[in-house]
């Protein structure tokens, strides 16, 4: 509503008083298609992150499984050596042989039964951890229990050089090629902050009505620009800048990351392999059989002490130490 009072301060008309207008931001050439630059780097870098959780996951998951298979064999293998070892010293005591080396000898595997019987009890452990990580993985109950067969690990050599496996990591590594998208994201928030110097322009029709009395009708266009029209964006585009800086320099650290830790990894894999290359493909069953064996003759006082106690513990640590082999080249193979 709207009212006119004349010089008298006396109402001379009162009415009707409205406005309506239609405005269209014109944006600068180029703009828009850097903006969906940027819009198209952050679902590459989504898509990417997603990419490398399963990735990381997926190793992890193998990591953990081997862990939980290791870790229970060589506390079967302890414990069965254990119960081997308390299954003498009771017949020892029971024949209640007179003399000072008897004594010592059933000291001595007493004393290695205790061992075992902890070594054990620590893989027993470290089993219950490694599956506390499967379950977390696989979003179950963190005692879940579930079987783990035995798993066959094949290891091939290394078929290309350092260097090729240095530049294969610079272009493949995750890590690496997020910081790249990054910096390429930096890179066109800069060209946009550059180009926002400049403002954006509206424009459009309008059209008002009055009708105290007289009716009046104005048609029109309008155009509005956003002040100062100087040195406009400056602060963003400095911080643009300065950001593109900092992914700069993530992307060089991350990429003398990556370098670090490939030629590791393939050290440590040729070490495992070279190791692993020396093994008789049946060592640890003969090494088993050896210890059974000389389980057997020692009742019977065909083999010395020393020589039975030497096997009873060298099957344990053999195997514990083929299994950590194993599991050390698999964790270098997954860089």
């Amino acid at each position: 509503r709207k009212r006119v009072w004349n010089e008298a301060n006396a109402l001379t008309g009162k009415g009707g008083a409205g406005e309506l207008s239609v405005t269209q931001l014109f944006e600068w050439p180029g703009r828009i298609e850097l903006r969906k630059a940027m819009a198209d780097r952050d679902i590459e870098l989504a898509e990417l992150r997603l990419e490398q959780f399963r990735a990381v996951l997926a190793a992890r998951a193998k990591i953990a499984a081997y862990a939980v298979f290791a870790a229970r064999e060589k506390a079967v293998a302890a414990r069965e050596t254990a119960g081997h070892l308390l299954a003498l010293r009771e017949v020892l005591i029971q024949r209640g042989q007179a003399g000072l080396t008897p004594l010592l000898e059933t000291r001595v595997i007493e004393a290695i039964e205790l061992n075992l019987q902890r070594n054990a009890g620590e893989a027993s452990l470290a089993a219950q951890a490694a599956l506390f990580d499967v379950n977390q993985l696989r979003g179950a109950a963190p005692d879940a229990e579930f079987s783990i067969g035995p798993m066959p690990l094949v290891f091939r050599p290394i078929a290309r050089s350092r260097d090729e496996l240095v530049a294969l990591a610079r272009s493949n590594d995750y890590l690496v090629r997020v910081r790249a998208l990054e910096r390429a994201r930096q890179g066109v928030r800069v060209d946009l902050a550059k180009h926002e110097r400049f403002p954006a322009v509206s424009a459009g029709p309008f059209m008002s009505e009055e009708q105290t009395g007289d009716r009046e009708r104005v048609l029109g266009a309008a155009v509005s620009l956003p002040l100062p029209l100087w040195n406009r964006n400056q602060g963003n585009l400095d911080a643009a800048q300065e950001q593109r800086l900092q992914a700069d320099t993530s992307l060089d650290l991350a990429q003398r990351d990556v370098e670090h830790r490939v030629i590791e990894a393939a050290v440590i894999y040729d070490t495992k392999l070279r190791e692993m290359a020396k093994w008789q493909p049946d060592s640890i069953q003969q090494l088993r059989e050896a210890a059974e064996l000389a389980d057997r003759h020692y009742r019977l006082g065909a083999v010395p002490v020393s020589t039975y106690l030497e096997l009873q513990t060298q099957y344990v640590e053999t195997l514990g130490g083929v299994l950590d082999t194993k599991q050390e080249a698999l964790e270098a193979a997954t860089q």
